[in-house]
């Protein structure tokens, strides 16, 4: 993830709380009802980098989710799709699309695709997921995985059914995302609740901190810092994190098809 495009989706990195239990090394239960989201929701951000006293707006970033149907189950077929504006196009063009066919009924990955162009570098990547059976199927080779692992996704849209009220600040919690051929666990760290104020207005958030992975992009370590709304939706507000040179902010823009009303929101 070496692009604008990361910045949201590292939201999964921040939001994914689950661990669900095991029997036989196996899960013996995963998963999770759905109450936060429904078809027909769309989210846009925008993102911004910010290098010495200059702020560019750099692109965009939709997640939008469907009915659809993998196999013999139902599932929400969910696309996150990201791009730079053509005005920053020459200084690194990305168009980005991320797609995962998510289970209705236990929220886990059943396949995760990645379609990836970044300045000049591609990525495609097409992982089937079998968690019976504990493996995860890509291009390249079939692996193991351990119960309730996640696409980086999937695990945004899982999370977001998580009661968060039942930690404390400061805790971590653990995380297991597969991705680029590789397991990851990584953690968040609770950091309590705080009043946001964004463009759209200001909201009561949920805030956190994500135990990064240093890369091209990003320096690793606790420094990204994401606000989610306190209400039923719990939808990303604002995404912040420092990369290599500058910084990066990523914020909601436009919202629709919300299955509760957004109460988060005080002006």
């Amino acid at each position: 993830m070496q692009s604008l495009f990361a910045v949201l989706i590292s939201m999964a990195v921040l939001l994914l709380s689950w661990s669900g239990h095991q029997q036989n090394g196996r899960t013996t239960d995963c998963r999770q009802i759905n109450t936060a989201f429904e078809p027909g929701e769309v989210l846009v951000y925008r993102v911004a980098y910010h290098w010495n006293a200059l702020w560019l707006n750099a692109g965009e970033v939709s997640f939008t989710v469907n009915n659809s149907v993998y196999g013999d189950r139902q599932v929400y077929h969910i696309i996150g799709y990201g791009a730079t504006y053509k005005t920053y196009d020459w200084f690194f063009k990305v168009r980005d699309t991320y797609e995962t066919f998510v289970d209705q009924e236990t929220l886990l990955p059943l396949k995760f695709i990645r379609n990836v162009y970044e300045g000049g570098y591609t990525i495609y990547e097409n992982v089937s997921f079998n968690h019976a059976e504990g493996k995860a199927i890509s291009l390249k080779r079939e692996q193991q995985i351990p119960p309730c692992t996640h696409d980086v996704l999937s695990a945004i849209y899982f999370a977001r059914n998580i009661d968060f009220n039942k930690y404390q600040i400061n805790d971590t919690i653990p995380i297991k995302l597969f991705l680029d051929d590789s397991l990851y666990h990584v953690y968040i760290r609770y950091l309590g609740k705080e009043l946001i104020k964004s463009r759209k207005g200001t909201f009561n958030c949920i805030k956190f901190r994500p135990l990064l992975i240093k890369g091209t992009i990003f320096k690793g370590g606790e420094q990204m810092v994401v606000w989610v709304t306190d209400d039923e939706n719990k939808i990303p507000i604002i995404v912040e994190s420092p990369i290599i040179v500058g910084s990066i902010r990523a914020e909601l823009h436009r919202w629709q098809g919300l299955r509760h009303p957004l109460r988060s929101k005080i002006s």
